[in-house]
């Protein structure tokens, strides 16, 4: 990735947040990186070179600030091919993949060969994926010393580290202390049976229409929103383990981070979970990129985010469920399959008692047993179908999977058409560009009625026009239709 050091330059001096995460400072005088919105004292541009990731100005030997603290940045959602393959792979080792197997087998997760995602991973952000891997799992620890009240020897395990003393060793050789040191300079008191983190994202960012969209489709018993914030039980495979428990996500009141509480039974799944959190929320969006794109359609709305989801599966469930009825109606059918086939769970939140089912207990299933709870015979094959295909792996439902591929694949399972595949693609895989162009609000919203007019017309929106749809589908609801 090449930058304009001269436009990196200018937008350091104005503390532009558009480019929040797009390219880090590194400055020599104090051989401390910064991201550009770091409040200190611009420093001369003679001092300031510049870099497309936190990883690469800690390659070329710069130590994170303490007080913009990079690991906070936000994602750089992108959409050109080579791009996306170096940011859905540092997504991936975001998730931790690196931490269950090596270059080899991440390579393999995004169909390409590990000489070629070496290739991109270098040309795009300027390191390779083990020192990318290197730098999040030392990232994550600082965020873990500074905001948890974890020990250090779990501090380590939980950000990737086999060994005590390796991490030990690294963290002072990198940023010139120990990790005990940093824990000093920290404010005690924070519970021990809940961790706390921050996300950053570039605002705009239009939590409460998100909150509306998550709010109407929400699970009962597995996901609640309450006085603007959202809250749900979460269940992670990390490694040979599964791990449970409860996320609960707020925005903060004075800057553009979101405050994210897990409950500490998800400590050896961190990076995980805040890789979905993130996914859902669409927190490494860019709204000017998106907006310029979309033109008049996203004027009325700037900040609107485009939903993702925490489980893949959940989402297949939710779409096979709601063809052709209402948000209102699948919402109570979904609410009765998590009931029934879901697991209890002891949380502190009231709301919130049910884990929803895995595709491993879905496929064990009979299509008569969901049947019984009021969902469709050829739906409740679906989705059976859909458990099936994950299970023994023939299908992906992840952020980071092989966009073609796994639409081949979901239109092959029967009873899923072009809605309901798109509509996966859109909130399972976080795909940009999807385009449900058979969906009943978006041709309202367009004013057509031949989906291949609709189909047509969004190529202007193309890469964005999963975007376009949820801008689309609040356009109906301001008008009241």
């Amino acid at each position: 990735m090449l930058l304009d050091p001269m436009a990196c330059y200018q937008a350091l001096k104005a503390r532009d947040a558009r480019f929040d995460g797009r390219f880090f400072v590194g400055v020599s005088s104090t051989r401390i990186y910064c991201r550009p919105v770091c409040t200190v004292k611009t420093p001369q541009r003679k001092n300031c070179s510049f870099y497309p990731s936190a990883a690469a100005a800690e390659v070329a030997g710069y130590r994170p600030c303490l007080r913009c603290r990079p690991e906070l940045a936000p994602g750089n959602a992108s959409i050109d091919a080579t791009a996306r393959l170096a940011h859905a792979a540092a997504g991936l080792i975001d998730d931790g993949l690196l931490n269950e197997g090596g270059v080899e087998q991440l390579a393999q997760r995004l169909g390409v060969t590990d000489r070629h995602l070496r290739r991109v991973f270098q040309s795009e952000l300027g390191v390779s994926p083990v020192e990318y891997v290197q730098t999040h799992r030392l990232l994550l620890a600082k965020r873990l010393l500074t905001d948890t009240a974890l020990t250090v020897t779990e501090v380590a395990m939980a950000s990737g580290f086999g060994s005590l003393r390796r991490f030990n060793a690294l963290f002072r050789n990198r940023y010139r202390l120990s990790p005990s040191d940093l824990r000093k300079r920290v404010v005690r008191g924070m519970p021990a049976d809940v961790l706390r983190f921050q996300l950053g994202y570039r605002p705009p960012l239009d939590w409460d229409r998100l909150l509306a969209f998550l709010s109407r489709r929400s699970i009962e018993g597995v996901e609640h929103i309450d006085d603007a914030r959202y809250v749900r039980t979460v269940r992670v495979v990390h490694g040979d383990r599964q791990h449970s428990g409860w996320i609960a996500v707020a925005p903060s009141r004075r800057k553009p981070t979101v405050q994210v509480e897990m409950s500490a039974s998800l400590v050896a799944a961190i990076p995980a979970v805040l890789g979905r959190v993130k996914r859902l929320f669409d927190l490494a969006c860019n709204p000017a990129e998106i907006g310029a794109a979309l033109g008049d359609l996203a004027v009325p709305r700037p900040g609107l985010r485009l939903p993702g989801a925490f489980d893949g599966f959940e989402i297949a469930v939710r779409a096979v469920i709601g063809q052709q009825i209402t948000i209102s109606a699948a919402r109570t059918l979904v609410g009765r399959f998590a009931a029934c086939f879901g697991h209890p769970i002891e949380t502190p939140h009231p709301a919130l008692c049910t884990l929803f089912p895995g595709a491993a207990r879905v496929a064990q299933l009979d299509h008569s047993e969901l049947a019984a709870n009021g969902i469709l015979s050829s739906r409740a094959r679906t989705i059976i179908a859909l458990a099936r295909a994950i299970t023994s792996g023939d299908l992906v439902l992840e952020a980071g999977a092989d966009i073609e591929q796994t639409m081949r694949t979901l239109r092959s399972v029967p009873g899923v058409g072009e809605w309901t595949a798109q509509y996966i693609a859109m909130r399972a895989l976080s795909w940009p560009n999807a385009f449900p162009h058979t969906d009943y609000g978006v041709l309202k919203a367009m004013g057509e009625k031949d989906p291949r007019v609709a189909l047509e017309r969004a190529a202007g929106w193309a890469p964005w026009r999963a975007y376009a749809v949820i801008h689309l589908w609040n356009s109906l609801e301001a008008a009241g239709a």
